[in-house]
């Protein structure tokens, strides 16, 4: 097959007709495609829409998540269904157009790139929002390698053996651009219009995105980890030189009340070591848990 196309679909029933009329219309390039789109429990009865586009169109591959697992565990869901040699992920809004895909589509075709990014030069987004997307990408650049000039867009394009590789991945809480960036640097961008929402209100909460920042530190990166560590051991040297301090106060001086400096040395040492060791074990804890949580990412309660 030719091209995959992966939506996750939450609270869209209105616009989810006029999206996939779009799609058609702009895939007359390709010979065989597939749209798989992932009902993430959405709250609008959106599966029943998907069910009638599926009776209309027989490209569409709908699955059905038993409860709201978040977009990029379906994501997931979507990437692991698909058969396509190049699988392009987008939002379900029409945010992003259906004829860039075209755009993304041939950028990757015979080229030795294995992901294409889209970016574009303005967004239609709330402040708070472009303000959040730029700490992730500040955040990002640190915890995950993300290269500097890099936007991590939700619609790009992937190439099959890339897929593969991701899909074998079963961590419980899935950031896919942290795969991305951890399994290749052939990477590739093309620039693309962002559009206005078709309808309705985005969902990415103040919430969500943070719990997507928070996927993305400690789940594809062990540096929060290494802060505690680093911070015990900045603490530990510090103690020393207070210990010291303290010492030369009650011997020479004879400041301190009797019993202050010994209990007051005790708390600094012990509680920066803790800290330090707090950290020490926390690096190994994080290696494990990366490695071995075997929660589900989702269950698909009906596949059409």
């Amino acid at each position: 097959m030719n091209l995959s196309i992966v939506i996750p679909v939450y609270k869209s029933r209105k616009i989810l007709n006029k999206l996939v009329s779009e799609i058609y219309k702009e895939l007359q390039f390709v010979h065989e495609f597939e749209l798989i789109m992932i009902n993430d429990n959405s709250p609008d009865n959106a599966w029943l829409e998907i069910v009638k586009l599926k009776n209309k169109y027989n490209f569409i591959v709908g699955i059905d998540l038993m409860i709201n697992y978040s977009q990029h565990n379906a994501l997931m869901a979507g990437l692991s269904e698909s058969k396509g040699d190049i699988v392009i992920l987008m939002d379900d809004d029409l945010q992003h157009s259906p004829s860039d895909i075209k755009v993304i589509y041939d950028e990757l075709l015979n080229s030795e790139f294995d992901i294409c990014y889209t970016k574009f030069e303005k967004k239609f987004h709330s402040r708070w929002k472009i303000a959040g997307s730029k700490f992730n990408d500040l955040v990002a650049q640190m915890l995950i390698k993300k290269p500097k000039n890099l936007y991590l867009s939700p619609f790009k394009g992937l190439k099959r053996p890339l897929v593969d590789v991701m899909v074998d991945y079963k961590g419980p809480y899935p950031y896919i651009d942290g795969l991305i960036l951890s399994l290749t640097d052939r990477i590739t961008t093309v620039s693309v219009d962002h559009h206005k929402r078709y309808s309705g209100k985005g969902n990415y909460s103040f919430k969500k995105s943070l719990s997507l920042w928070i996927k993305m530190s400690t789940g594809f990166s062990l540096v929060p980890l290494r802060v505690a560590t680093y911070t015990g051991g900045i603490i530990l040297s510090i103690s020393f030189f207070v210990i010291l301090l303290l010492l030369v106060q009650k011997i020479i001086y004879n400041l301190m009340p009797d019993g202050w400096t010994t209990i007051t040395i005790l708390l600094i040492f012990f509680g920066s070591l803790q800290l330090l060791s707090i950290g020490l074990i926390g690096e190994y804890i994080g290696r494990i848990y990366l490695k071995l949580n075997q929660k589900q990412q989702y269950v698909i309660r009906e596949k059409i």
